[in-house]
């Protein structure tokens, strides 16, 4: 079967959603043609699969997704955001408790960062949460090194460009100072890559550690690092506004 076909979803992503692999993984399965579709091979990561079709990897049936879950790690510094680094390095997912369910990251923390990492089982809810649309904040605590001022900060609140890349409006506020190294909280919606260092960087700064503390209503909290805590589904669904349009009707 080598053309997209019906409707539904792509088979990548059914693939994917059923806990096997990454999507990515799963578009290398269908080009080793190791995926079929109703006892067809699949060639074409874009296939369409139906609501009565059967998907197969390997001549074995794909089980039935399980429901979207949330969970709140704690990163520590030093592991890289990633299921597989090309480097060896050590990774986020290689360092989750084997109880958790295939789990990819909602956004990333570079490898010497650390604190609030939301991971889900669900690529759709990851992509809902992670894009600038969602409005949700994302709140840091950076300690850095070299001379700042709050009128310093307050320069950022406008928004600013950096080697042709825009930055979106950035809230920060300097919590105590002692010598060079001072403590800054800084929230921000966008999140691009390594934003908060290189905001510092153009301030005079260099930034010594950055943990992440809140990702829009989730809180780091008290969790310890390393650990792992699932967000109660009834939870996250009301601050995602899920099912409130059906309450709203049957009011």
């Amino acid at each position: 079967m080598t053309e997209e076909t019906g409707g539904g979803d792509r088979i990548a992503k059914v693939i994917a959603r059923a806990g096997i692999c990454s999507r990515r993984d799963a578009e290398k399965l269908i080009a080793e043609g190791r995926v079929s579709l109703n006892g067809e091979t699949v060639t074409q990561p874009g296939t369409k699969v139906g609501e009565y079709d059967v998907v197969a990897v390997d001549g074995k049936p794909l089980a039935e997704p399980e429901a979207p879950r949330l969970f709140r790690y704690h990163k520590p510094a030093g592991l890289v955001t990633t299921h597989k680094d090309e480097k060896g390095r050590a990774t986020v997912f290689a360092n989750l408790p084997k109880t958790l369910p295939r789990v990819i990251s909602i956004g990333r923390l570079d490898v010497n960062s650390e604190g609030l990492l939301l991971l889900t089982n669900d690529g759709g809810l990851a992509r809902r949460l992670e894009i600038p649309a969602s409005g949700w904040v994302r709140k840091y605590r950076a300690r850095v090194f070299g001379k700042i001022g709050q009128p310093d900060l307050e320069k950022l609140a406008e928004g600013i460009t950096i080697d042709g890349v825009k930055y979106g409006s950035v809230i920060a506020d300097l919590e105590r100072s002692k010598g060079m190294y001072s403590w800054v909280s800084v929230a921000l919606k966008e999140g691009k890559n390594r934003e908060v260092k290189r905001l510092m960087e153009h301030l005079g700064c260099k930034v010594a550690r950055l943990i992440r503390v809140q990702y829009g209503p989730f809180h780091l909290g008290q969790l310890a690092e390393g650990a792992v805590e699932e967000i109660p589904t009834r939870l996250w669904r009301e601050q995602l506004g899920i099912g409130r349009k059906k309450r709203e009707r049957k009011d």
